[in-house]
């Protein structure tokens, strides 16, 4: 499905999108690229592939959870105007 210039001013008018004459063709070209992207997407045979229910569900390599710096706290809650137990103590903004 090709879209034509009307179609793209249908479009950027329901969008309240001020495209210029200039804008008009190129907005027509890449809306067209990705249209034709979609079609290829679903011309490819996926049948006997189950869909992922999480993108993230496959297993992926990650870096080991260790601690690379040190606890710098007391050093920096040293130029704090308040600190208690090692806590930060701010004003009260909500009453």
């Amino acid at each position: 499905m090709a879209l034509e210039r009307t179609d793209v001013e249908k479009i950027a008018h329901l969008a309240r999108l001020g495209l210029a004459e200039d804008e008009l063709t190129a907005t027509t070209a890449t809306l067209n690229n990705i249209l034709g992207l979609i079609d290829a997407m679903q011309a490819v045979d996926t049948t006997g592939i189950e869909p992922l229910a999480h993108p993230l569900e496959a297993t992926q390599r990650l870096r080991a959870d260790v601690v690379t710096e040190t606890n710098q706290r007391d050093a920096y809650q040293t130029i704090a105007p308040a600190v208690e137990q090692g806590l930060f103590l701010v004003p009260k903004v909500i009453e």
